[in-house]
């Protein structure tokens, strides 16, 4: 164990990055994410592949969407996101990706653009969010696709 610890720590060092993110803050304002996190609009293609992806976006997990019928395992938990793009603005959609409880304080969705504050982490996420800013506005992008 300490020996893949230090090969980790020995890569992280080697590829030049931090290995944990800073602290992620977040511009809302009345409900709403205004500002893209990146500075650029998400490829709705890519975020078809965050939503789909089990080990990013597991969207399907909780959520229904009619047009991706021929994937399996549809959840029943989370709403439809059938007609989801009439139903909130952009901006909304990236806050209720980024951080869902800001909007909806009993959600049990996750956080998928955040850091600190949450609750049994494992350990070599600590520090870390789920999704990039870049795969978040993919996926906001997808998401402004269903209509």
């Amino acid at each position: 164990m300490r020996r893949s610890l230090a090969a980790a720590f020995a890569l992280c060092l080697s590829a030049g990055s931090a290995c944990a993110q800073e602290s992620i803050k977040l511009d809302v304002v009345n409900d709403a994410l205004p500002k893209s996190l990146t500075g650029a609009p998400g490829n709705p293609d890519a975020g078809k592949k965050v939503f789909l992806t089990r080990t990013l976006g597991n969207c399907l997990a909780c959520h229904q969407v009619t047009s991706l019928k021929s994937e399996e395992f549809h959840g029943e938990f989370g709403p439809s996101l059938d007609g989801v793009a009439g139903r909130y603005s952009e901006a909304q959609l990236r806050l209720i990706v980024a951080d869902p409880k800001r909007i909806f304080t009993d959600t049990v969705m996750p956080a998928f653009f955040k850091s600190d504050g949450l609750s049994r982490v494992r350990p070599e996420f600590v520090g870390k969010s789920i999704l990039s800013a870049a795969q978040v506005e993919d996926v906001v992008a997808y998401l402004k696709t269903l209509n």
